[in-house]
């Protein structure tokens, strides 16, 4: 197989970082997971988002950047959960839309995000995972991420009007959608043989 770059997309909770390890396993590919347990804002943002939705979201800006560089670098084929292309695009807009951050740095902030993009390489893959917000809650509730526990669900709809809107005018990669609220591909051989004909179509 010749060296990918596979991205996976998709709001909190749609099995992202499951599906990475999954892929990982069947495939030999190398993982890139979301860093989210090393921001240092992630806490205090959650806590208080109108304060700190700028250092927290530019902190996530700063090391999706430098992991897409890596990752582009690297021989083999790499799989990244979440992509700098959502930080930006879905939870920075979010965050301003709802009044969250302000218009000076949200400029600011989709200033920085403007010249990066420019610079990157895109996904050979885009997989994006299309999920409903009950079944969100149902694993955000079970994976138990303390700072995740008191997400509004209003917060995950709007969220996900934003990456639909997203998906739909993507055309940076050819982009695979899978619904992973009725998708099981770990425990249901048909969904599993259905998934695997999917992705290896692009492999």
């Amino acid at each position: 197989m010749a060296d990918k770059f596979i991205a996976i997309s998709g709001n909190i909770g749609v099995g992202k970082t499951s599906l990475v390890a999954y892929l990982s396993h069947r495939y030999g590919f190398q993982p890139v997971f979301e860093p989210f347990q090393d921001n240092p804002y992630l806490d205090d943002f959650y806590n208080d988002m109108k304060t700190w939705s700028f250092q927290s979201q530019s902190w996530f800006l700063a090391h999706k950047f430098r992991l897409h560089q890596e990752i582009i670098a690297r021989e083999g084929t790499w799989i990244q959960d979440r992509t700098i292309y959502e930080d930006a695009e879905i939870f920075a807009k979010n965050l301003y839309v709802g009044r969250k951050m302000s218009a000076r740095d949200f400029e600011t902030y989709m200033e920085m995000y403007s010249a990066m993009k420019r610079s990157l390489q895109p996904p050979d893959l885009m997989i994006y995972l299309r999920c409903g917000v009950r079944a969100m809650r149902q694993r955000i509730k079970k994976r138990g991420r303390t700072s995740e526990q008191d997400i509004p669900a209003r917060y995950l709809r709007r969220l996900n009007g934003l990456y639909e809107d997203w998906i739909g005018s993507y055309d940076a990669s050819p982009v695979m959608i899978w619904e992973s609220d009725s998708g099981d591909y770990l425990s249901d051989l048909v969904h599993r043989i259905e998934f695997h004909k999917a992705i290896e179509r692009f492999l």
